[in-house]
């Protein structure tokens, strides 16, 4: 049994190093595959990978030459993945990779095919941020819930982890953060077990590097509506 880490990559060299690391070191009872993709960043990214690359010759390293967004970079790292179970993680210590077991478990113990963390069902400890963007994130988890019957409380988390015969069957065409709710859609037309976890949040400012906008809502609102009928 193989556990695939696709990280995707864009302006992280702040936080790549010390993510990498701790996803280095969780231990999760398996093999682990470390996939990393740089969708062109510009501020050193590309240096600090090519640096792990020496360190650790056995990772997976994709780049992009010209950037193309999150839900590229996804599918450039799921084409190289070769694990059993693929886990999705953020460069931008958002997301705690100790927290990988409790995500795995479901899938592990044979009750689920794709887990999605949660952001909003408890956990550990929670930053305080945005109003408008928990507002955001509760309204096109519930606008996706209504499009596919299924009762999520966090669509747009990061944490999603999928059994790779899940991800085989499905194939991404967005290239932003329309991946959210297009993978969710897909998922949930297919014979699959989901089932969500409680995770701890640590997230970011405009400041510190956070990059979701009010236009990736937008775009998260029409692909909630095409995907609903397209796949």
């Amino acid at each position: 049994m193989k556990l695939s880490i696709v990280i995707p990559v864009y302006n992280e060299a702040a936080t790549l190093e010390e993510l990498v690391n701790k996803v280095n070191s969780v231990d999760v009872g398996m093999e682990k595959e470390i996939v990393l993709v740089d969708d062109c960043s510009q501020d050193g990214t590309r240096d600090v990978m090519k640096k792990l690359a020496e360190e650790q010759p056995a990772w997976k390293f994709a780049y992009h030459n010209v950037n193309q967004g999150k839900g590229a970079a996804l599918r450039t790292g799921f084409k190289t993945a070769t694990g059993d179970i693929v886990i999705i993680q953020d460069a931008d210590l958002e997301y705690d990779p100790n927290e990988y077991p409790q995500l795995l478990g479901p899938i592990l113990n044979g009750h689920a095919d794709v887990v999605y963390g949660s952001r909003f069902l408890g956990g550990g400890p929670h930053r305080v941020v945005y109003y408008w963007h928990y507002l955001g994130n509760k309204f096109l988890t519930t606008l996706s819930n209504m499009m596919t019957n299924i009762n999520l409380t966090d669509m747009e988390v990061c944490y999603k982890v999928f059994k790779k015969e899940v991800l085989d069957t499905v194939e991404i065409k967005e290239n932003r953060f329309g991946f959210e709710p297009e993978i969710t859609a897909k998922v949930s037309r297919g014979d699959w077990v989901m089932y969500e976890v409680p995770i701890s949040y640590y997230g970011r400012s405009y400041a510190q590097g956070k990059k979701i906008t009010w236009k990736d809502g937008f775009r998260a609102i029409w692909c909630i509506v095409k995907y609903r009928f397209v796949s």
